[in-house]
């Protein structure tokens, strides 16, 4: 069978362009593709407290937590809840706070802003322990 010179111009441009997309997995020989970031990156941040923390102090920490949006301009977005998954693999953590910023910089000027410095001043004493993981959208 004969292939006409413009299908194969084609499949030549196509692996060129997408070269650059994938790389080698080195848990395996699979090529798997590599995500390119998002225009925003995510932080997820996952808080237990201990054990016999009154509401009333949760309650405070939410709301510090929350008003960060409006005091740090990095900060594209704030959301969180209160876990309610069935199926008990919390390991204790019950509130997430997911925040959205525009680059690495945003995210690197917010973690020593001030006004997050004393955040944590507020939620310090009733901490048992936080999980945060960034991560670039797909």
């Amino acid at each position: 069978m004969k292939i006409p010179s413009l299908s194969i111009a084609f499949i030549l441009i196509f692996l060129t362009v997408n070269t650059d997309i994938f790389a080698m997995n080195p848990d395996s020989s699979r090529r798997v593709p590599i995500p390119e970031k998002d225009s925003v990156l995510r932080h997820v941040v996952l808080f237990k407290f201990k054990v016999g923390t009154p509401d009333q102090e949760i309650e405070k920490v939410v709301a510090s937590f929350v008003s960060l949006k409006s005091r740090i301009p990095q900060i594209v977005s704030l959301e969180w809840g209160i876990n309610n998954s069935p199926e008990s693999l919390d390991k204790g953590f019950t509130h997430c706070f997911f925040l959205t910023f525009r680059s690495e910089e945003d995210r690197d000027a917010y973690l020593p802003h001030p006004d997050h410095k004393a955040f944590g001043e507020i939620l310090g004493p009733i901490l048992e322990d936080v999980l945060v993981v960034d991560y670039w959208a797909n």
